[in-house]
């Protein structure tokens, strides 16, 4: 089981899972443990069940749904850069999400 698991949420899944392949490269080349996938926001309920990340990560697209998944749960959630998320910098993305989880 990996070190550190990091959930991405966008509206449909399509476009974090480029940015979901950039950070996995990045965390091999930092030689950081982790877990990292993408879920749309109508599967995000069920995927927080299944994996139990240690931080939720929201695309810009979705950031209306910040205030509720902070109120029912206990693990950092934060919105996306949006200049991170449109450029797909897997590398400043996953740092955030690191800082994150502490």
């Amino acid at each position: 089981m990996a070190e550190k698991t990091i959930m991405l949420c966008c509206a449909a899944g399509m476009s974090t899972s480029l940015l979901v392949s950039k950070m996995q490269k990045a965390a091999e080349s930092d030689g950081i443990d982790a877990e990292i996938f993408a879920a749309a926001a109508a599967d995000a309920d069920a995927k927080l069940e299944e994996k139990h990340p240690d931080v939720l990560m929201l695309g810009p697209q979705v950031r209306y749904l910040e205030g509720q998944f902070k109120d029912k749960l206990s693990i950092p959630v934060e919105v996306i850069n949006m200049q991170d998320y449109g450029m797909m910098n897997g590398e400043k993305v996953l740092r955030e999400a690191v800082k994150l989880i502490g």
